[in-house]
């Protein structure tokens, strides 16, 4: 009797944690209509103000602090000096979005180097690095942002390396926690036994493999630097005229409330709905990431 050979079927290639991570995310509804807001919303940061009938800066002496109207495109109504308040609401989520933004580059850039380099080396190092984050944890955020404004001089970029030079802290402390469980791994030990040096372990093989709590990290703390910004607004420290931002539209708002309620109304809902659009794609990446989930 003759055998007959019966050839395997071709193994599957197993899925990387990414693509794992990007079926699990395009399954949440909430987390993908987040995601093409914030698409939308940075698109209309960036070319809103370009395209719109209005300059951000052009005066209506004639229409100052009417309310929302389709007559000359004065769709959001003007301000209390005669600005078109859609130019504004624009020009502002480009300015809040490119604080909350940069703001977050610059706390991860310090964050995911200090916490590896802590978690990496360990011992009396990672001793000294972390007591002085404690250290930093101990001084009031916005003691310490004001501190730094009032010393330097206000000014966008002030801003953004104010808050990036305080957010940084919990970056640190999360990627660190990762290295010290990533340095013990067969990898690492393959690395350091091929003559690998400490600092090119560091930046070559733990900071590529933390990235997904940074991903998460970084899209949840884009609204929080935006509430920041909108809270130095609020003190008169924030962004200065002729440049606006949300919190500083919604302060002006705040002031005319009662007689032009129209100049709050909008730029709060823009507000809210960026937040809120951010968080939720935020947790839909926490969820996605999670490697207890794969």
């Amino acid at each position: 009797m003759t055998d007959i050979a019966v050839s395997a079927p071709p193994a599957k290639p197993g899925r990387s944690l990414w693509d794992d991570a990007q079926r699990r995310l395009m399954r949440n509804p909430a987390a993908v209509a987040s995601m093409w807001a914030v698409a939308v919303l940075a698109l209309l940061a960036i070319f809103g103000p370009m395209l719109w009938v209005h300059p951000v800066d052009e005066i209506f002496r004639d229409a100052v602090g009417i309310g929302p109207t389709l007559q000359n495109y004065h769709w959001f109504g003007t301000d209390a000096e005669g600005r078109d308040l859609v130019a504004r609401v624009l020009f502002g989520l480009r300015v809040s979005l490119l604080v909350g933004v940069v703001a977050t580059g610059v706390a991860l850039t310090i964050g995911v180097a200090y916490g590896a380099i802590a978690g990496f080396f360990g011992g009396a190092v990672d001793m000294a690095m972390m007591r002085f984050v404690d250290v930093l944890y101990s001084i009031p955020f916005i003691f310490f942002v004001i501190l730094l404004m009032v010393t330097f001089g206000r000014n966008l970029v002030l801003i953004f390396v104010a808050i990036g030079a305080v957010e940084w802290l919990t970056m640190a402390r999360i990627v660190r926690g990762q290295a010290i469980s990533l340095k013990r791994k067969e990898f690492i030990e393959a690395a350091r036994a091929a003559g690998a040096r400490p600092l090119e372990i560091v930046f070559r093989h733990i900071v590529p493999n933390v990235l997904g709590p940074v991903v998460v990290f970084a899209t949840l703390n884009v609204p929080v630097i935006i509430l920041a910004e909108s809270f130095l607004s609020f003190l008169g420290l924030g962004v200065q005229e002729p440049l606006t931002s949300l919190g500083k539209l919604i302060v002006d708002g705040s002031r005319n409330m009662e007689t032009s309620p129209w100049m709050l109304l909008f730029p709060a809902a823009t507000m809210v709905f960026t937040l809120l659009a951010l968080n939720f794609l935020g947790d839909g990446l926490r969820d996605a990431l999670d490697p207890k989930d794969r």
